[in-house]
């Protein structure tokens, strides 16, 4: 792999993973280098979501005679994959030079290099992917949309999160939370779909026993979701393809029809985590970050809206190191999920000392390392600091895309101190590095019990009635 000429070490780094390079200083760098060049290029890169979505991002590369052109390809593919991903799309329209289209055309296709991509979109949209080179007297017309979801708290009703380790359910009532509970499943490892069916049900019918009667359902799930079918979900992974489309696209759909009718609404989990936060901060401009069996995270606008966008971070390149961790499903390095949830903690424990039985679950893993944190293990205490630094320089890189003031991080991994650490190291690094950041977003946690289960309460308003 090409090493990136301009990956910046950074000033505050991690007796734990020294080879860590932030994607965000690299692209700094990157095009800073560029602009002190009299002959650069200007790119613009369209993703169309819709017939009526179509986001635009502009950006600059070297001159193609320029010594330093041979990292435009690895700078422009890095970006593609990371707009891909936070704001999806079935068609990339690249404007920039030729050689640059190709490239990208060639890398963006099936079979090739960003063929996880590819078909990811492909499943989402249900239409051909496809890179189309325009001209350069073409006008990409930026045209975004966002929609109004959430805070309906009249009537009796249930809020549902669907989390890789832990299913988690809450009934409300005007707004008020009169039960919670949190059961322990593996959905990543059932590729029966009656598992998922009857886990879902159980939890949805624990709740409705504590309410006089049910008027809504919302859920909290992770995955990309369109008009309540689940598209894609790591939840479901090892359901054949073709259970997959005859029983689990329209799961939440069909159970609330088996329980009465009942009016639903499905969210992707980032979404409704920053509905949760912008809901107990009374405020917008929210990012939600949650930090779970994967990074999940939402955003909620200057209106307070969701922005259709597909927020799936997990897939974000955070890293530009080499050496950084794969992520087995994609097949990609430096992904947002090896560096925001559990499996950063797994992963670290090794490099501060502590061994991890192999028989356990990955949730029983990081709870041990919780343990030993709580209980001021040393080399505990180093992997949750570690990430507070991955997460302050990638706040710095989601600052590019998202305008956001404020900053939530929730889920199982920002339980007790290590939540605290990471919190604090987040906050270090963009005091020691991005000083203007400091000023304009604040990160916060919310208390341990809303880490735990804000999800569910926050997603019980989902449903308008």
């Amino acid at each position: 792999m090409k090493t990136f000429k301009f990956a910046s070490k950074p000033n505050i780094s991690s007796t734990l993973d020294q080879h860590f390079k932030p994607m965000f200083l690299a692209f700094r760098d990157y095009v800073a280098a560029v602009m002190e060049t009299s002959d650069y290029e200007k790119i613009e890169i369209g993703l169309r979501r819709s017939d009526e979505e179509l986001s635009v991002f502009h950006t600059v590369v070297f001159h193609e005679n320029h010594i330093d052109a041979i990292y435009n390809e690895l700078y422009i593919e890095k970006m593609i994959k990371t707009l891909l991903w936070l704001k999806g799309g079935y068609h990339i329209l690249f404007k920039g030079p030729e050689c640059l289209g190709k490239y990208i055309k060639k890398s963006f296709s099936l079979g090739q290099s960003r063929h996880f991509d590819v078909t990811f979109m492909e499943k989402i949209y249900e239409r051909p992917f496809e890179v189309i080179c325009v001209s350069k007297d073409t006008e990409l017309m930026e045209t975004e949309k966002s929609k109004d979801i959430g805070r309906h708290l009249e009537g009796c009703r249930i809020g549902f999160d669907a989390g890789g380790s832990d299913r988690k359910v809450s009934a409300v009532i005007d707004g008020k939370k009169v039960f919670s509970e949190e059961v322990i499943w593996h959905p990543k490892l059932n590729s029966d779909p009656n598992y998922h069916i009857d886990g879902i049900k159980d939890s949805l019918m624990r709740a409705a026993s504590h309410l006089p009667r049910v008027d809504a359902i919302g859920v909290s799930s992770a995955g990309v979701y369109r008009d309540n079918h689940a598209m894609v979900a790591s939840l479901f992974i090892k359901v054949p393809d073709d259970m997959y489309q005859k029983v689990i696209k329209n799961i939440y759909i069909d159970i609330a029809k088996d329980m009465g009718d009942i009016p639903i609404e499905v969210a992707n989990d980032g979404d409704v985590t920053a509905l949760a936060g912008s809901m107990s901060l009374n405020t917008n401009e929210v990012l939600g970050i949650a930090m779970g069996t994967s990074e999940a995270a939402g955003f909620v606008n200057a209106k307070g809206f969701i922005t259709g966008w597909l927020n799936e971070l997990a897939f974000v390149p955070v890293d530009i190191s080499h050496d950084a961790p794969l992520d087995e499903w994609s097949g990609d390095i430096g992904c947002g999920s090896s560096y925001f949830s559990q499996d950063a903690v797994i992963r670290l424990a090794p490099h501060a000392g502590i061994e991890l039985d192999s028989i356990l679950s990955p949730a029983e893993k990081l709870k041990k390392v919780q343990e030993l944190a709580e209980s001021n293990h040393q080399g505990a205490l180093e992997i949750f600091i570690t990430i507070g630094i991955y997460l302050g320089y990638t706040l710095a890189y989601y600052h590019m895309f998202y305008h956001m003031k404020y900053v939530l991080i929730l889920g199982r991994v920002t339980s007790g101190i290590g939540g605290e650490l990471i919190l604090k190291e987040a906050k270090n690094v963009l005091r020691n590095e991005f000083n203007d950041l400091y000023e304009s977003i604040h990160i916060q946690l919310p208390d341990e019990a809303s880490r735990r289960v804000g999800q569910s309460i926050a997603a019980a308003s989902l449903t308008k009635i």
